[in-house]
């Protein structure tokens, strides 16, 4: 990989990481606004509520962004279905195969 290519991959990285991150607080804030499993009257209700929400929005975080930026990757390949030097015929894999089966 040149050098140039490089830098261009490493800001392509952070930004859909800042992006998967966002989306994580999204979705930690719908989580808290809609109370799904009570988790906003657990954590509202404890003394350390607000380490688990920021627990929470890291490790979701994480995840988003780890798909985010598989996303992106593998958007990033070209399409080379559109030649015509393959093959297109059907593919000879019906072939019966014997069986012996040893009755006890």
């Amino acid at each position: 990989m040149s050098q140039r290519n490089g830098p261009n991959l490493i800001q392509m990285y952070i930004k859909h990481c800042i992006i998967g991150f966002v989306a994580s607080a999204i979705f930690v804030g719908m989580l808290f606004a809609f109370d799904v499993g009570g988790l906003w009257r657990l954590v509202s209700g404890s003394s350390i509520g607000i380490v688990a929400a920021l627990m929470l929005w890291v490790f979701n975080g994480i995840v988003f962004a780890g798909v985010q930026f598989g996303i992106a990757i593998m958007n990033m390949g070209e399409d080379d279905d559109d030649d015509d030097k393959g093959h297109h015929g059907r593919v000879g894999l019906h072939v019966p195969v014997p069986v012996r089966v040893d009755r006890h």
